[in-house]
């Protein structure tokens, strides 16, 4: 029957059985440093890698008529070099052909033009860290006025664009976790 941790603890390490002799244990590691241990019994040793696209050979008997003809190993498609279905390229259409699949997106309504209050909020939120960082670059000196400049200018541009979101209080149809009213 195999002792258990608990059995063993109580006892010195003399007392365990067979004491271990540490430094025979590192001369041997030392020893066999960079040799390739042996491989265990029944062990297959691994295949070059030019044989693994072979199949294993069979060792029946039968004759090659009888024999399933050979097919490579896996279930992947493999491609030449420079022939894949990346590689495609449709035919260019005929001179007399009309295009009439061809979707042509219309243009985009042009952007709403951004009051001045905006634009200077998006200036202090870009243009503050800006300021600062070509301050540290430059290695100018860090003055009060910079920095105030720097840091006031981003959270006031940051707390101007939350104060002016639009909160969508316009529509007050009815409360919109009612769900669908049919």
């Amino acid at each position: 029957m195999a002792e258990h941790e608990s059995d063993r603890e109580g006892r010195e390490p003399d007392e365990q059985g067979t004491p271990f002799d540490e430094d025979a244990a590192w001369r041997a590691i030392v020893e066999g440093y960079g040799q390739e241990p042996a491989d265990p019994p029944g062990a297959k040793p691994f295949k070059p890698v030019e044989d693994l696209a072979l199949p294993e050979p069979e060792k029946d008997t039968e004759s090659d008529t009888d024999k399933a003809p050979v097919r490579p190993l896996g279930s992947s498609v493999s491609f030449a070099p420079g022939v894949g279905p990346r590689d495609y390229t449709p035919a260019e259409p005929a001179e007399g052909e009309d295009d009439e699949g061809h979707f042509v997106p219309p243009e985009p309504p042009p952007l709403p033009d951004a009051d001045t209050t905006a634009k200077f909020a998006w200036l202090g939120v870009v243009g503050g860290p800006i300021l600062l960082l070509l301050a540290v670059l430059l290695g100018w000196e860090m003055t009060w006025w910079l920095t105030t400049l720097g840091i006031g200018g981003f959270l006031g541009g940051f707390a101007t664009l939350v104060m002016r979101m639009r909160t969508d209080d316009d529509e007050q149809d009815g409360d919109p976790g009612r769900g669908a009213v049919v």
